[in-house]
């Protein structure tokens, strides 16, 4: 009898680890395909940062059914995220108007370029900013153009091609990660571009790894606290958001420049 009772027990305890096993496994298998937009990515790091930087209160995204019809319905830090420009959006950005409303030249002369720089365009789109960066850095420079759009990607290599600028990379970005260069970057230039990224904590997190000793995030967006910028108002930012979402990376902000006539430009540096 007492034999009996030896192998029914190690028959029960046989079948709640394989139940275990089982369990696990099917948790596994529900959060891969929930988090199937983040291909080549392994489970465990996501799930860490989807919870940061307060994993004990809740998930660092939140979606709602009540939201901007031009927003995505998803939430970071109490922002909505917005509806992604896309490759039909490139005459938009190559507009002449955007001389006049946007005054480049202005922003050129904030980031206080710097021959041989290395400086990642994110968000380059059609590479507005890129190929007017490039002769700032010089030959002994270099300008990342990132993208993750393929009718973005192809113009921005053909244009390089086209200007003969050898100083300018092209980069196929995630929506996770930028693919940049780990402590290879002196600037990153973010224009009307973060509030339509999907993962901005993963993005932020890969880019002030990317920064150098000193290195600067330059953010250029419309300013969501005046209500005669005639944006909607999920396409806006203002430098208190700004500011909540760069600390939660270990950015600080240093400085804000005012000189256009619908954005700001608002400058971080990694802190150490």
């Amino acid at each position: 009898m007492e034999m009996f009772v030896i192998i029914d027990l190690k028959r029960c305890i046989l079948a709640s680890t394989l139940f275990a096993v089982f369990v696990t496994a099917d948790a596994h298998d529900a959060f891969s395909q929930h988090h199937a937009v983040l291909p080549g990515v392994s489970v465990h790091p996501i799930f860490v940062q989807s919870r940061a930087p307060d994993s004990t209160t809740r998930p660092l995204y939140e979606t709602r059914a009540n939201h901007d019809p031009n927003g995505t319905g998803k939430f970071y830090m109490g922002r909505e995220i917005a509806q992604v420009m896309g490759p039909g959006g490139i005459e938009w950005l190559d507009r002449r108007e955007r001389e006049e409303e946007e005054h480049p030249a202005k922003v050129l002369d904030s980031l206080d370029l710097r021959p041989g720089e290395v400086v990642a365009d994110l968000g380059a789109g059609s590479g507005y900013f890129t190929f007017r960066i490039s002769p700032k850095v010089g030959e002994t420079g270099k300008v990342l153009a990132v993208e993750i759009q393929e009718a973005m990607l192809n113009t921005l290599r053909a244009r390089a091609a086209t200007m003969k600028a050898t100083n300018v990379e092209v980069v196929q970005g995630s929506e996770i990660d930028p693919h940049l260069p780990v402590s290879g970057v002196n600037l990153v230039l973010v224009v009307d571009v973060y509030h339509e990224l999907a993962f901005p904590f993963e993005v932020m997190t890969k880019v002030r790894e990317a920064l150098k000793p000193g290195g600067r995030v330059v953010f250029v967006e419309y300013r969501k606290e005046d209500p005669a910028v005639r944006i909607k108002e999920v396409h806006k930012m203002s430098v208190k958001q700004l500011e909540k979402e760069m600390n939660a990376v270990g950015l600080v902000r240093v400085r804000t420049v005012e000189t256009l006539p619908l954005q700001h430009i608002v400058i971080f540096e990694k802190h150490n």
